[in-house]
């Protein structure tokens, strides 16, 4: 029984559809040398030879009728009989009893299980084998067999009957089910063993409750519920099934079936057999006289959704990086981007003065401070704080660098004191470093004007002009000019990075020395301190904005153009007033690379596509009063700080320290706004390279499109260009990842926070498992962080996608959130609502500039307010208000 021909009846070895899947499997574990009773397989080819003429032309004909009358009288034929007998001659002659079951295909399938559709037999003697394989056989051409093809959509009378599993029947004294992993829960870890006392029909068929071991791979029993055991089904040679129930006794009832022992040895049987299969498997296994066998193994198939709970924990959130990386991102930004915070960080690391060793054994953790969840960037945030944790004075400094990323809420902390496990003696350690850590702060700080301006010639040297010109390059030339950017300003952001610290370190501090000195419960005071009262250039856009609108104002033609028109025409009409196409090309000369989601290597420039900004200019010439409304912001400051030296009248070391603070937090805040604009210029830079490497692969033909050179990783370009990628068909790659961002975008977006377990893409939700909604008291009432005082009143336009977007002058502009690019937006708002963001976000530093009074971080903002509605924002106290129809009529 080693080989088969496609005659052969009896078979222990073949294909799945020579033993269907129960005889399949057995043969495959026979290799494993594991304990499975003897057995062979009755093939469907025994069907055939024992077909009747009229058995044959019912299932040919699809009669039901006839196919009944037929089977009556259906038996194996002679030569199936004898191979039968033949090979219960080679189980130690054919004594004692055997099981004889069904063997389908597929019937423990994933589609179509036909579980408890056909017969199974236990305890059946020698000599009724035969007569039992053939009721088996009519157990496939059943009535309710057929019922169940038919629901199905399958073929009505199925063309030949199931292969006949027969097996030595061990007359147990325990058995039952075991599952090398938690079916329920997935842990992989875990192996569930259920038992009862005797046969495990009783189990099966769910007449008797099971004890239910739960052992991990340590060989412990995590769990035990023992069942109260009634009865148990033991063989009765007068039971036409060949088992009976009988009571239990009352002294065993609440016993254990298995000792601990004799669980972990079913656990551990389950566990080899899901190594021989290389998948989680579900087993049948029995025990008697002490001795344990394998009865069948199936596969676990809903594992196949279930991630696993003891995989590595993995925390994501996209507070604060939304307003640089929203929506779905390609592969090239994405890739860029994860180097760039890697190197990043690495460098704030080394300014602090952590020890090189520990920056070398956490590069697992600076390489994945990013992930990519369905196309959208995330933090990963417990390497954030891995990162925290390395730093000096750890838990001094956490709190200030949550409040820098925005996070809107904190790791509980019994994580965080997972991730800061340090001896008593090495916290002692650590405080000496935080000593020798401020004490080269204090020594940046005091060359903090000269690292940024060594920054800026280092910037202008390399964002030259290079020779030749890009558009001239090779793409060999294209990527060392990229990577000479990379080694020369990527690793090296370190003035941008010290300055953005201290504008977190004098922002908080300031706002707590208002507080605590001079009453300023809402921050209002301490945020209008720090308006630059100019020399921020993100401000200026808004400022050339309004000053263009201005001009628009007496064009009525180019103002009507800049509104509706198309943009060919709108351009046109551009061309055809001097004093605007003058200072529009300024513009664009100046911030064309301050586009919207300008982070993004795959976003149109304006200087592409500046429909944003057009439009912006002609809603702004229609709302004249909108574009001098800022003239107000040097008087904010004047006040905030006039109002500071009153409260502080008495107190002149006080007064001498808030100055201080107040004049860095100003200083560090508006440095911090124009070197993120420098970062644009490099963005820009780096945008153009990979656009001219686009156009070269695509001349070579190495690509479909320009554009497909957004769905390759850089490494995988520069890899292309030295020789050493893994894979060269780059068309093939891009399409595979058009289709499946294609899919992103169509799918709803992930959580802005969730969890994850083990394998980050293998059968996560992506969802917060606990709903994160705030309760609201009020349904017309909402609260955030209020960023620039005034209370406006107006009607709420939300935008989804700036793009293209009109906003009336005057309106409440409601955002998600918002980025750089927004800012063409910004001049037509009478005020402004974000429901992400922190009060060191771009849009309330620019708010703030700009006079628009604005809250930001307001859950569940866009569910809340729609275009239309009429809503009252106090910027001051952070509060929204929704109005009724009466209240909106009420002077």
């Amino acid at each position: 029984m080693s080989s088969m021909t496609t005659d052969d009846v009896i078979c222990r070895n073949g294909t799945i559809q020579d033993l269907g899947g129960k005889a399949f499997a057995l043969s495959r574990l026979d290799t494993a040398e594991l304990p499975i009773p003897e057995w062979f397989a009755v093939t469907p080819a025994a069907f055939t030879q024992s077909l009747t003429a009229e058995l044959q032309t019912a299932i040919d004909s699809q009669r039901v009728d006839e196919l009944h009358r037929a089977l009556a009288n259906l038996e194996p034929a002679a030569q199936v009989v004898q191979e039968i007998s033949g090979a219960l001659a080679a189980i130690d002659q054919g004594r004692g009893y055997f099981a004889v079951r069904s063997s389908a295909v597929d019937e423990d399938g994933s589609e179509n299980s036909f579980a408890g559709q056909l017969a199974s037999y236990l305890f059946v003697d020698a000599d009724s084998i035969a007569r039992r394989v053939a009721d088996v056989w009519r157990s496939g051409f059943s009535e309710r067999m057929l019922e169940y093809r038919r629901q199905r959509g399958l073929r009505a009378i199925p063309p030949g009957a199931p292969a006949v599993l027969v097996q030595r029947m061990v007359d147990a004294d325990v058995s039952g089910v075991a599952f090398s992993a938690d079916p329920v829960s997935g842990r992989r870890g875990l192996a569930i063993v259920s038992a009862v006392f005797g046969i495990g029909t009783a189990l099966v068929g769910g007449e008797a409750d099971a004890d239910v071991y739960e052992v991990d791979r340590a060989g412990n029993i995590e769990r035990l519920l023992i069942a109260h055991k009634r009865i148990r089904h033991s063989f009765d040679p007068n039971s036409a099934e060949g088992v009976s129930a009988k009571t239990v006794d009352a002294e065993s009832m609440d016993c254990p079936a298995l000792d601990a022992a004799q669980a972990n040895a079913v656990a551990a049987l389950a566990r080899r057999a899901a190594s021989f299969f290389g998948q989680p498997q579900d087993i049948e296994w029995a025990l008697a006289e002490d001795k344990l066998y394998l009865l069948q193994s199936r596969p676990i198939t809903t594992l196949r959704n279930l991630p696993d709970p003891d995989g590595v924990l993995n925390i994501w959130d996209n507070s604060n990086i939304t307003e640089s990386y929203n929506g779905v991102t390609t592969p090239l930004t994405f890739s860029f981007a994860r180097s760039v915070y890697e190197g990043v960080y690495r460098q704030f690391c080394h300014i602090l003065r952590v020890p090189k060793r520990k920056i070398v054994a956490n590069d697992r953790t600076f390489r994945c401070m990013l992930g990519l969840i369905q196309g959208r960037i995330y933090y990963n945030l417990l390497n954030w704080y891995r990162v925290l944790a390395l730093l000096p004075g750890f838990t001094v400094n956490r709190r200030l660098m949550e409040q820098m990323m925005g996070v809107r809420e904190s790791l509980p902390d019994s994580i965080v004191r997972q991730l800061d496990s340090s001896s008593s003696s090495a916290r002692i350690a650590d405080m000496f470093s935080l000593a020798g850590m401020i004490l080269g702060l204090i020594g940046r700080l005091v060359t903090l004007d000269r690292q940024i301006e060594r920054f800026y010639d280092r910037l202008r040297d390399a964002l030259q002009d290079p020779t030749p010109a890009l558009t001239e390059m090779r793409l060999d030339e294209l990527t060392a000019h990229y990577e000479l950017l990379e080694e020369r300003l990527l690793t090296h952001w370190d003035a941008p990075l010290v300055n953005d610290f201290f504008a977190m370190i004098f922002h908080g501090t300031l706002r707590k020395l208002t507080k605590s000195w001079c009453g300023d419960t809402t921050g209002l005071v301490a945020n209008d301190a720090i308006r630059s009262q100019g020399g921020m250039i993100s401000a200026e856009p808004a400022a050339r904005i309004s000053e263009m609108a201005a001009i628009v104002g007496n064009d009525p033609a180019l103002a009507l153009a800049l509104r509706g028109a198309s943009m060919d025409q709108a351009l046109r009409a551009v061309r055809s007033n001097r004093d605007f196409r003058e200072k529009f090309e300024e513009y664009l000369a100046k911030f064309g690379e301050r586009c919207l989601e300008e982070l993004k290597l795959e976003s149109e420039t304006l200087h592409e596509n500046p429909s944003t900004l057009l439009r912006s200019i002609g809603e702004l010439a229609s709302a004249p009063e909108m574009a001098s409304r800022s003239s107000s912001n040097v008087d904010a400051a004047s006040d905030a700080q006039r109002q500071i030296q009153r409260q502080l009248r008495g107190s002149p070391v006080r007064r001498l320290i808030i100055n201080w603070v107040m004049r860095m937090a100003t200083a560090t805040v508006r440095q911090r706004e124009n070197l993120r604009f420098e970062r644009t210029r490099l963005y820009g830079r780096v945008r153009r390279i990979f656009r001219e490497c686009g156009k070269r692969l695509h001349a070579m033909g190495s690509l479909e499109a320009a554009d497909d050179i957004f769905y390759l990783q850089v490494e995988e370009i520069i890899s292309y260009v030295d020789g050493n990628a893994v894979t060269a068909d780059l068309k093939q790659l891009v399409a595979v990842r058009r289709a499946e961002f294609a899919r992103y975008k169509e799918t709803r977006p992930p959580a802005g926070r969730f969890e994850t377990n083990g394998a980050v893409y293998h059968a996560q939700s992506y969802r917060t498992k606990v709903s994160a909604q705030t309760h609201h008291t009020d349904e017309n009432e909402r609260h955030g962080i209020g960023c620039c005082a005034g209370v406006v009143r107006g009607v709420v336009h939300v935008v989804d996608d700036p793009r293209n977007a009109r906003l009336p002058g005057g309106s409440i502009l409601v955002a998600d959130h918002t980025d750089p690019g927004w800012i063409m937006l910004f001049p037509s708002a009478s005020g402004l609502l974000v429901e992400r963001g922190s009060l060191l976000s771009h849009s309330a530093i620019v708010a703030r500039e700009l006079g628009i009074p604005a809250i930001v971080s307001i859950p569940g903002l866009l569910d809340w307010l729609k275009t239309g509605d009429i809503v009252e924002l106090d910027g001051a106290t952070g509060t929204v208000q929704r109005l009724s129809p009466k209240e909106q009529h009420a002077e």
